[in-house]
Protein backbone atom coordinates (compact mmCIF):
# COMPACT_ATOMS: atom_id res chain seq x y z
CA UNK A 1 0.00 0.00 0.00
CA UNK A 2 1.41 3.55 -1.24
CA UNK A 3 1.42 6.46 1.55
CA UNK A 4 -1.48 8.21 -0.67
CA UNK A 5 -3.59 5.06 -0.64
CA UNK A 6 -6.63 6.15 1.80
CA UNK A 7 -7.94 3.25 4.40
CA UNK A 8 -10.96 4.88 4.15
CA UNK A 9 -14.23 3.68 6.38
CA UNK A 10 -16.42 2.56 3.89
CA UNK A 11 -19.31 2.26 6.95
CA UNK A 12 -20.57 5.81 6.34
CA UNK A 13 -21.10 5.13 2.77
CA UNK A 14 -22.45 1.77 3.18
CA UNK A 15 -24.77 2.99 5.67
CA UNK A 16 -26.13 5.79 2.92
CA UNK A 17 -26.37 3.41 0.63
CA UNK A 18 -28.89 0.82 2.97
CA UNK A 19 -30.53 3.72 4.01
CA UNK A 20 -31.61 4.99 0.06
CA UNK A 21 -32.75 0.97 -0.46
CA UNK A 22 -34.57 0.65 2.24
CA UNK A 23 -36.69 3.71 1.51
CA UNK A 24 -37.82 1.72 -2.24
CA UNK A 25 -41.09 0.30 -2.81
CA UNK A 26 -42.10 -2.30 -4.63
CA UNK A 27 -43.81 -0.20 -7.23
CA UNK A 28 -39.95 1.32 -7.79
CA UNK A 29 -38.62 -1.85 -9.04
CA UNK A 30 -39.17 -2.03 -12.21
CA UNK A 31 -38.36 1.63 -12.57
CA UNK A 32 -35.73 3.16 -15.14
CA UNK A 33 -32.28 4.11 -13.46
CA UNK A 34 -29.14 6.65 -14.63
CA UNK A 35 -27.57 3.43 -15.47
CA UNK A 36 -28.17 1.83 -19.00
CA UNK A 37 -30.19 -1.28 -18.95
CA UNK A 38 -30.53 -0.99 -15.50
CA UNK A 39 -33.77 -0.76 -13.67
CA UNK A 40 -33.72 0.06 -10.13
CA UNK A 41 -34.22 -3.44 -9.24
CA UNK A 42 -31.33 -4.57 -11.21
CA UNK A 43 -29.41 -1.73 -9.39
CA UNK A 44 -30.17 -3.02 -5.91
CA UNK A 45 -29.03 -6.61 -7.06
CA UNK A 46 -25.83 -5.14 -8.54
CA UNK A 47 -25.13 -3.83 -4.99
CA UNK A 48 -25.58 -6.50 -2.90
CA UNK A 49 -23.52 -8.73 -5.54
CA UNK A 50 -20.78 -6.12 -5.51
CA UNK A 51 -21.04 -5.88 -1.77
CA UNK A 52 -20.61 -9.68 -1.33
CA UNK A 53 -17.79 -9.78 -4.20
CA UNK A 54 -15.40 -6.58 -2.43
CA UNK A 55 -16.33 -8.02 1.14
CA UNK A 56 -14.42 -11.04 -0.37
CA UNK A 57 -11.92 -9.37 -2.07
CA UNK A 58 -11.03 -7.01 1.36
CA UNK A 59 -10.88 -10.48 2.96
CA UNK A 60 -8.58 -12.52 0.81
CA UNK A 61 -11.25 -15.63 0.51
CA UNK A 62 -11.01 -15.80 -3.65
CA UNK A 63 -13.62 -17.78 -5.39
CA UNK A 64 -17.00 -17.67 -7.37
CA UNK A 65 -18.24 -14.00 -5.48
CA UNK A 66 -14.78 -12.90 -6.42
CA UNK A 67 -14.42 -14.47 -10.09
CA UNK A 68 -18.22 -13.79 -11.87
CA UNK A 69 -17.62 -10.93 -14.29
CA UNK A 70 -20.04 -8.26 -13.63
CA UNK A 71 -21.36 -7.93 -16.88
CA UNK A 72 -21.87 -11.74 -17.33
CA UNK A 73 -25.60 -11.85 -17.06
CA UNK A 74 -28.42 -8.87 -15.99
CA UNK A 75 -28.27 -9.60 -11.85
CA UNK A 76 -31.02 -11.25 -10.58
CA UNK A 77 -32.93 -9.65 -6.93
CA UNK A 78 -33.39 -12.69 -4.34
CA UNK A 79 -36.56 -12.08 -2.47
CA UNK A 80 -35.09 -11.18 0.56
CA UNK A 81 -33.20 -8.37 -0.22
CA UNK A 82 -34.52 -6.26 1.79
CA UNK A 83 -32.94 -8.28 5.12
CA UNK A 84 -30.02 -9.80 2.73
CA UNK A 85 -28.72 -6.43 1.13
CA UNK A 86 -28.13 -4.19 4.51
CA UNK A 87 -26.66 -7.08 5.87
CA UNK A 88 -23.89 -7.46 3.04
CA UNK A 89 -23.11 -3.75 2.98
CA UNK A 90 -22.20 -4.02 6.73
CA UNK A 91 -20.11 -7.07 5.99
CA UNK A 92 -18.44 -5.17 3.01
CA UNK A 93 -17.41 -2.12 5.50
CA UNK A 94 -16.25 -4.06 8.02
CA UNK A 95 -14.07 -6.23 5.63
CA UNK A 96 -12.09 -2.87 4.58
CA UNK A 97 -11.61 -1.96 7.90
CA UNK A 98 -8.28 -4.62 8.06
CA UNK A 99 -5.93 -2.73 6.93
CA UNK A 100 -4.28 -6.15 5.40
CA UNK A 101 -7.67 -5.49 2.82
CA UNK A 102 -5.82 -2.73 1.25
CA UNK A 103 -2.56 -4.78 0.87
CA UNK A 104 -1.14 -7.32 -1.70
CA UNK A 105 -2.85 -8.87 -4.13
CA UNK A 106 -7.10 -10.33 -4.55
CA UNK A 107 -9.85 -10.04 -6.84
CA UNK A 108 -12.73 -9.00 -8.33
CA UNK A 109 -15.43 -9.06 -11.28
CA UNK A 110 -12.52 -12.25 -12.54
CA UNK A 111 -9.51 -9.44 -12.20
CA UNK A 112 -6.58 -10.21 -10.03
CA UNK A 113 -5.86 -6.28 -9.11
CA UNK A 114 -4.34 -4.68 -6.08
CA UNK A 115 -5.91 -4.75 -2.69
CA UNK A 116 -5.92 -1.19 -2.21
CA UNK A 117 -7.33 -0.83 -6.12
CA UNK A 118 -9.84 -3.14 -5.39
CA UNK A 119 -10.68 -0.81 -2.38
CA UNK A 120 -11.10 2.54 -4.50
CA UNK A 121 -13.48 0.64 -7.28
CA UNK A 122 -15.46 -0.46 -4.13
CA UNK A 123 -15.96 3.70 -3.21
CA UNK A 124 -16.47 4.28 -6.28
CA UNK A 125 -19.47 1.54 -6.71
CA UNK A 126 -21.45 2.50 -4.02
CA UNK A 127 -21.03 6.39 -4.32
CA UNK A 128 -22.41 6.56 -7.57
CA UNK A 129 -24.66 3.48 -7.81
CA UNK A 130 -25.79 5.61 -4.38
CA UNK A 131 -26.69 8.18 -6.61
CA UNK A 132 -28.06 5.84 -9.46
CA UNK A 133 -30.41 4.64 -6.69
CA UNK A 134 -31.10 8.08 -5.30
CA UNK A 135 -31.81 9.48 -8.34
CA UNK A 136 -34.03 6.72 -9.96
CA UNK A 137 -36.31 6.68 -7.06
CA UNK A 138 -36.55 10.49 -6.51
CA UNK A 139 -34.85 10.76 -3.43
CA UNK A 140 -32.19 13.33 -1.90
CA UNK A 141 -28.36 12.09 -2.17
CA UNK A 142 -25.67 13.29 0.27
CA UNK A 143 -22.64 10.38 -0.09
CA UNK A 144 -19.99 10.30 2.69
CA UNK A 145 -17.52 13.44 2.07
CA UNK A 146 -14.45 11.27 2.00
CA UNK A 147 -15.78 8.49 -0.05
CA UNK A 148 -17.37 11.37 -2.61
CA UNK A 149 -13.54 12.96 -2.60
CA UNK A 150 -11.90 9.64 -3.13
CA UNK A 151 -14.68 8.33 -5.87
CA UNK A 152 -14.22 11.58 -7.53
CA UNK A 153 -10.36 11.43 -7.64
CA UNK A 154 -10.43 7.69 -8.66
CA UNK A 155 -12.69 8.74 -11.65
CA UNK A 156 -10.59 11.61 -12.74
CA UNK A 157 -7.12 9.58 -13.10
CA UNK A 158 -8.77 7.60 -15.38
CA UNK A 159 -10.88 9.84 -17.93
CA UNK A 160 -8.21 10.45 -19.94
CA UNK A 161 -7.35 6.49 -20.45
CA UNK A 162 -8.20 5.10 -23.53
CA UNK A 163 -9.68 1.82 -22.08
CA UNK A 164 -11.30 3.22 -19.77
CA UNK A 165 -14.40 2.33 -22.04
CA UNK A 166 -14.79 -1.04 -21.19
CA UNK A 167 -15.53 0.34 -17.60
CA UNK A 168 -17.26 3.54 -17.90
CA UNK A 169 -18.83 5.59 -20.62
CA UNK A 170 -17.77 8.46 -22.01
CA UNK A 171 -17.01 10.99 -19.56
CA UNK A 172 -19.91 13.60 -19.17
CA UNK A 173 -18.34 17.04 -19.46
CA UNK A 174 -19.57 19.47 -16.57
CA UNK A 175 -18.64 23.29 -15.08
CA UNK A 176 -15.44 22.99 -13.23
CA UNK A 177 -17.00 24.89 -10.59
CA UNK A 178 -19.98 22.08 -10.39
CA UNK A 179 -20.69 20.09 -7.34
CA UNK A 180 -18.23 17.71 -6.34
CA UNK A 181 -20.78 15.06 -6.90
CA UNK A 182 -21.67 16.06 -10.47
CA UNK A 183 -18.22 16.34 -11.24
CA UNK A 184 -17.89 12.47 -10.13
CA UNK A 185 -21.35 11.45 -11.63
CA UNK A 186 -20.07 13.25 -15.15
CA UNK A 187 -16.75 11.29 -15.04
CA UNK A 188 -18.72 7.80 -14.61
CA UNK A 189 -20.30 8.76 -18.08
CA UNK A 190 -23.22 9.92 -16.31
CA UNK A 191 -25.52 12.90 -17.09
CA UNK A 192 -25.78 14.75 -13.87
CA UNK A 193 -29.07 16.42 -14.87
CA UNK A 194 -30.34 12.69 -15.28
CA UNK A 195 -33.89 12.36 -14.29
CA UNK A 196 -37.10 9.88 -15.02
CA UNK A 197 -39.41 10.60 -17.23
CA UNK A 198 -42.44 11.82 -16.03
Amino acid sequence: MTDTTPTLDLGPQTAVVARLAEGVTDEQLADPTPCPKYAVRDVLAHLAGLAAAFRDAGRKDLGVTTDTEPGAALPELGQGWREELPEVLGELAEAWRDPAAWTGMTRAGGLDLPGEIAGLVAIDELVIHGWDLARATGRSYAPDPAALQVCHDFLAASADDPGRGDIFGPVVRVEADAPLLARAVGLSGRDPGWRPRS
